[in-house]
């Protein structure tokens, strides 16, 4: 039944498509040499053929708009089909041509009957998507409550360093939760005391309880910005790019910031960090600044300091450490590796479909929250390298060496590293994080990354060749181990982007009995998504925290996209299916 049924209708679209060429001027008009009017490939009305309109007493039916796929794909069958039925026509069709105008419509019947399961597949990936694009939890802003707080650094307690980098010192801090606190906390002096100094009490008063560091304060180092909030802002805009929507509502150099066109905001993922504050003000002189970061104090603290009196202050959620100093106390099992791995994944991909490029993944930059399940929540952070241009994307003209190409060289892909510039060399970024994740996934998997360090064993990301990728363990699952190297290969158009790749951990993780059915069809894969989805749903109402699987879980179906999808499930067969 369902052979008659594409015949049917394959013979209806091959009826369509045939007398539309016996409509042209000419008896077998544009074979071979189609011509202006009779050109397949010309998108001059998207969703009907190009050619001329249908005069009167003229016999042409219009290509239906979701068969406009056909133009490129049979152009040349339909050619060979129409001099064989035009000529024999003529003088009555015989077996031969009954037979290929049989054939051609049982293929296009065929391939309408695919094309359909498709749709199918995509509309329910598109219902899929819809649902969980609204249960994604995302990190909640804890200033949201106090709107109109949290602009200046006066309002917060300021603890020790929690540590410093090339261009910025970063403390932990919070905000007196009493309007009592409050009121003693401004009479803090900064330049006196220390900000992390707490009032003290009268005899007898009970002393407040010792406040938690829910947040963290970035303090960028200013050297050449200047001191006015206009030229930081302006200078510093990367570092805003995380930024939530509120977080300059208190600076009014927010008006400059949208007015001069800054960098991209980034809207909000799980996996990235969120910047909750933004302000410029003057620099305190902190703990331990003189021993940690002397020459980058203004003067006025050092009399050999380069800084600037004010600079940039960003708040941010204060998250226990770094995935560096994760991974030097804990060795994870290689499901959790595989699920951290995803994670960074995630966060990449979220960038990418926001036309921003990271640029400085490293494992100092990848901050770890630790849940209730034990299993540690990846969140990207550090933007000052970032790309993120509306005028250009992710494709970067390199016109001289003066280019940022971005922080980190011993993680920049192969394309970054190996580009020469001129008038018209651009890097594609599109695919340069992810190759990045690949190389931290050996840190993560409890080796040691083979771009870091010196001799025999260390890489250049310039020169290596995929062969040198040192091995991992048996104990590594087969699938992470293939996807480790195929994000490491050298030509970025055999990569697969980070949607593919997150797609293929997911598969991985929780596909098994999917990727286990000898004839794999869509209708198989969608009745798999529907389980997936009743049951994440299910887990998430039941739960007051999601675990990070669920969490995980949401995250994929909340990016379900059909083709990115199958495009997983070959890639994992294939490696499957490889001796």
């Amino acid at each position: 039944m369902a052979v008659r049924q594409a015949l049917g209708r394959g013979l209806q679209l091959g009826r369509a498509l045939l007398l539309r060429f016996a409509a042209k001027s000419g008896p077998i008009s544009g074979l071979g040499r189609p011509g202006p009017a009779a050109a397949w490939g010309r998108r001059e009305r998207p969703g009907w053929a190009a050619g001329p309109r249908t005069q009167p007493g003229q016999l042409g039916l219009p290509l239906p708009d979701r068969y406009r796929f056909f133009r490129q794909s049979v152009a040349g069958l339909a050619a060979r089909i129409q001099r064989q039925f035009v000529v024999r026509a003529r003088g009555g069709a015989g077996p031969c041509g009954r037979a290929v105008f049989l054939a051609f419509g049982l293929g296009l019947g065929l391939i309408e009957e695919k094309q359909a399961e498709g749709r199918r597949a995509a509309s329910a990936c598109q219902e899929i998507q819809a649902i969980f694009t609204q249960k994604n939890k995302l990190v909640s802003d804890p200033l949201d409550t106090r709107h109109w707080h949290g602009f200046r650094l006066e309002e917060y307690l300021i603890g020790q360093s929690i540590g410093k980098g090339c261009s910025a010192a970063v403390y932990e801090a919070t905000m007196p939760t009493l309007p009592q606190h409050l009121e003693k906390a401004k009479c803090i002096s900064l330049l006196r005391k220390g900000p992390d100094v707490l009032p003290k009490v009268a005899d007898g008063e009970r002393a407040p309880r010792a406040p938690a560091f829910p947040f963290a304060i970035k303090m960028m180092w200013n050297i050449s910005a200047g001191s006015s909030s206009e030229a930081i802002l302006s200078r510093m805009s990367q570092e805003l790019v995380p930024a939530s929507r509120v977080a300059l509502d208190g600076e009014y150099g927010e008006v400059t910031y949208r007015s001069r066109g800054g960098p991209k905001r980034l809207a909000p993922h799980p996996n990235i960090i969120r910047v909750f504050r933004a302000f410029t003000s003057s620099v305190p002189l902190l703990p331990g600044a003189l021993a940690d970061y002397p020459h980058v104090l203004p003067p006025r603290f050092h009399p050999e300091g380069l800084g600037h009196s004010r600079t940039l202050f960003l708040v941010m959620k204060n998250y226990p450490c770094t995935l560096r100093q994760y991974l030097q106390e804990h060795t994870p099992s290689p499901r959790l590796a595989t699920m951290m791995t995803l994670q960074l994944l995630e966060g990449v991909d979220h960038l990418v479909q926001q036309g921003i490029a990271h640029r400085d993944l490293k494992s100092d930059n990848i901050l770890v929250e630790l849940g209730s399940d034990s299993c540690p929540w990846l969140v990207i952070s550090d933007f000052g390298c970032c790309l993120a241009d509306e005028r250009i994307g992710l494709q970067l003209p390199f016109t001289s060496w003066y280019v940022d190409l971005g922080g980190n060289g011993s993680l920049m892909a192969p394309e970054v590293s190996t580009a020469h510039p001129g008038p018209r060399t651009v890097i594609d970024f599109s695919k340069a994080d992810t190759w990045a994740v690949g190389a931290i996934a050996y840190e993560i998997f409890g080796l040691a990354n083979p771009f870091y360090g010196q001799g025999r064993a260390h890489l250049e990301s310039r020169s290596y060749q995929e062969a040198q990728l040192p091995e991992m363990p048996k104990s590594v699952p087969p699938d992470a181990r293939q996807l480790v190297r195929s994000l490491l290969q050298r030509e970025a158009s055999k990569r697969p982007s980070a949607r593919v790749a997150a797609n293929v951990l997911h598969l991985s993780l929780w596909g098994k009995h999917l990727l286990a059915l000898k004839n794999l069809k869509l209708d198989k894969m969608i009745g798999w998504l529907l389980q997936q989805s009743a049951a994440t749903l299910l887990a998430d109402r039941l739960m007051e925290k999601s675990c990070a699987e669920t969490k995980l879980q949401v995250l994929f179906l909340a990016n379900l996209e059909c083709e990115a999808l199958c495009q997983a499930a070959l890639l994992l067969r294939s490696w499957r299916a490889a001796p």
